[in-house]
């Protein structure tokens, strides 16, 4: 038999919002595969494989054009993704691991009350440091894509309203 779940059950099925669904819904990346009789929306299996995919490509740092450009122009399979979530926690887990052997070395230093080098405490600041702007450097590259994209639609509505210009000079 297969399962269908409404908006509501998907929400709570997934950890988003109703209204993050509805918005995905509107802007055409991730509509349900039916409705009910009263006009309900619902999801299959098939739909949280998508949201899948699409939950996976945000977490990447794709934004909702991004994803939505990849995911209908087919440029990524479902498999490509995972294998990217992967890659990308492995490069987590070992950055974390290096700032753990860190900490390991600069508690073992202070536990035998031996000194610690000024390039100890660089070390362990440096890889702090890398650790929080990673985020910043993220939003800032995402930023960057949108002020190319928006600067890419007023060329090209700029380019229009001058043909219609010339249009209405003739």
């Amino acid at each position: 038999m297969k399962k269908n779940w409404k908006v509501g059950e998907l929400a709570r099925l997934t950890g988003l919002t109703v209204r993050t669904l509805r918005f995905y819904d509107q802007i055409g990346l991730f509509s349900p595969s039916g409705q009910t009789e009263s006009g309900h929306r619902l999801y299959d299996a098939a739909d949280l494989s998508r949201l899948h995919q699409i939950l996976s490509l945000k977490e990447l740092g794709l934004s909702l054009e991004e994803i939505q450009a990849a995911l209908t122009e087919g440029k990524m399979t479902p498999l490509e993704i995972v294998e990217l979530q992967m890659e990308r926690i492995k490069e987590r887990i070992k950055l974390q691991q290096k700032r753990l052997e860190q900490l390991a070395y600069v508690s073992k230093q202070m536990q035998g009350e031996a000194p610690l080098t000024v390039k100890d405490f660089t070390d362990l600041l440096q890889a702090m440091k890398r650790e929080l702007e990673k985020p910043v450097i993220e939003r800032r590259t995402s930023w960057g894509r949108h002020l190319d994209a928006l600067g890419h639609f007023l060329a090209a509505d700029n380019g229009r309203s001058k043909s219609e210009e010339e249009k209405n000079d003739e």
